[in-house]
């Protein structure tokens, strides 16, 4: 395979993109400085690490010729599934006795948050190959619901139920995107809804009490429900523009838990109010339009369906954090991308980036397709 020269112009690079995303990452620095009343440890430091090995992965996956990624997915998709299975037999326990983690050599990360970028990968490469005709065929869905449902089993048992639901999500995107017919999804959500009541006898004790609490929070105020209360009582305080930056009472004073990681939008909402929330949103906005403008403009069905999975990620893991803090979903342990503390999630969100950008710069190369 000859290697191809980037498509490099200064000019020509996806700039609102690029600033939207520099800015939310420079937001997210901010507040976990104020989240630790003012210091950058032990959080912002940490995180500003996190960034700095992303970036440098995000830059070498941008500038790589995009059919060794084309040629490397299923590669990718192997070695995320050998991580999952890792992680049932030497993974690390956390909460609520969940082994989801990995550690190696030292460094502690969730192979399920680069799953979810090996399955983008994966079913990109397959509609690339796939005859348009062929797209709403039965036979044709197999393999895509297959290697869907490898992935989604495994972190289902870690158990991970909040990403095993996302990573599903990203996959009907995909398909969705390649042009499976709307009349096949549903029928799927039909499937799913009939499912639910059995479904529910799988779900652990932990798991069912978080739709109790959701349901009706007030019901356990100072147990399974005062994360979410105090979190409600935070973003109501906030105002309109917020208390100020290590001023918030709920957030400072810790009763409001995990606030750096998965409810972290609370300390937004609390110490800049509305204005600093419409604004961290209006740069999400910004960063998956420019994502969008990308896939539409993609030669290919792979640079398309891949800028366009990467899209679709970031939006539901916006949608679900927003949602799961302000009460208006159950709570399940996702964090806020590009904002939250955390190295497996920053670094696998700058990873997907890194193929956005490589759709970009790579646009105009042909890549292998049905005869």
């Amino acid at each position: 395979m000859a290697i191809a020269r980037p498509n490099l112009r200064i000019l020509d690079l996806p700039w609102m993109m690029l600033l939207c995303l520099i800015a939310i990452l420079g937001f997210g620095i901010m507040i976990l400085y104020s989240a630790a009343r003012g210091d950058m440890d032990p959080w912002a430091s940490r995180q500003l690490l996190h960034i700095l090995i992303g970036s440098i992965i995000m830059l070498v996956i941008s500038l790589t010729d995009i059919r060794f990624w084309f040629q490397s997915a299923w590669w990718a998709y192997g070695l995320g599934i050998a991580l999952l299975c890792m992680v049932h037999i030497v993974g690390v326990e956390g909460g609520l006795g969940a082994q989801r983690w990995l550690s190696i050599f030292g460094f502690r990360f969730q192979p399920s948050e680069l799953m979810k970028i090996c399955l983008l990968l994966v079913l990109a490469r397959y509609y690339q190959l796939l005859h348009p005709n062929n797209i709403n065929r039965w036979l044709s869905l197999l393999l895509p619901l297959c290697i869907t449902g490898i992935a989604v089993l495994l972190i289902f048992l870690q158990p991970n139920l909040g990403t095993s639901v996302i990573t599903t999500a990203v996959a009907a995107i995909v398909l969705f995107l390649a042009g499976v017919s709307w009349k096949k999804f549903f029928l799927a959500g039909l499937i799913v809804a009939a499912m639910l009541p059995i479904g529910w006898n799988f779900l652990h004790d932990y798991q069912k009490e978080r739709v109790y609490t959701f349901l009706s929070p007030e019901r356990d105020p100072l147990g399974t429900g005062y994360n979410i209360i105090q979190s409600k009582i935070a973003i109501g305080s906030g105002g309109i523009s917020g208390k100020g930056l290590t001023q918030g009472t709920q957030t400072q004073l810790s009763f409001v838990p995990e606030k750096q990681t998965d409810f972290i939008f609370v300390i937004v909402a609390e110490e800049l109010g509305f204005i600093g929330v419409a604004t961290l949103l209006a740069l999400y906005g910004g960063l998956l339009l420019g994502i969008l403008m990308i896939a539409m403009r993609a030669n290919s069905p792979f640079s398309r369906l891949m800028a366009g999975g990467v899209a679709g990620l970031l939006f539901i893991h916006l949608t679900i954090n927003v949602g799961m803090v302000s009460g208006m979903l159950p709570v399940v342990g996702v964090p806020l991308p590009l904002l939250s503390y955390g190295g497996s999630s920053m670094i696998s969100m700058l990873i997907g980036m890194g193929f956005v950008l490589n759709a970009h710069i790579y646009r105009d190369l042909k890549l292998p397709n049905v005869a």
